[in-house]
């Protein structure tokens, strides 16, 4: 999961680089492989939560581990379709290389969640096991 977040974060400045350059091809193709991959870490991360060993009342680490990444699942689903918007505006030729804060928005946001998840992952999944 870690790697497929870390990557998005990859994808998503390649696409806003691309757009800066003009390169609205490369720029669609990274937005696209970013969006996928958020899908594709929320589908993980949901199958996480029904092959767990323990469920949110089971204890202190249960609750602690359900409720910090499912929080952070919300806003990974909210960033992913905030980059799903920009992706279809992107199509529709709404951005240029000069005219593009919603998508430079989006990926500051989707960089935020990374860098949450990183947070996350130390302190739910190093130091609670």
């Amino acid at each position: 999961n870690s790697l497929i977040l870390l990557t998005s974060g990859v994808t998503v400045t390649w696409a806003h680089h691309s757009l800066m350059e003009n390169n609205y091809t490369q720029a669609l193709q990274g937005l696209l492989f970013t969006v996928l991959l958020g899908i594709y870490f929320t589908i993980l991360q949901a199958y996480e939560y029904i092959e767990s060993p323990f469920t949110i009342a089971d204890s202190v680490y249960g609750s602690t581990f359900f409720m910090a990444t499912g929080f952070h699942g919300i806003h990974v689903i909210i960033g992913t379709t905030f980059l799903l918007i920009c992706l279809i505006r992107h199509y529709f030729n709404h951005f240029s290389s000069i005219h593009h804060f919603g998508f430079e928005a989006a990926a500051w946001y989707w960089h935020f969640v990374d860098v949450v998840w990183l947070f996350l992952y130390i302190s739910i999944y190093w130091w609670g096991s």
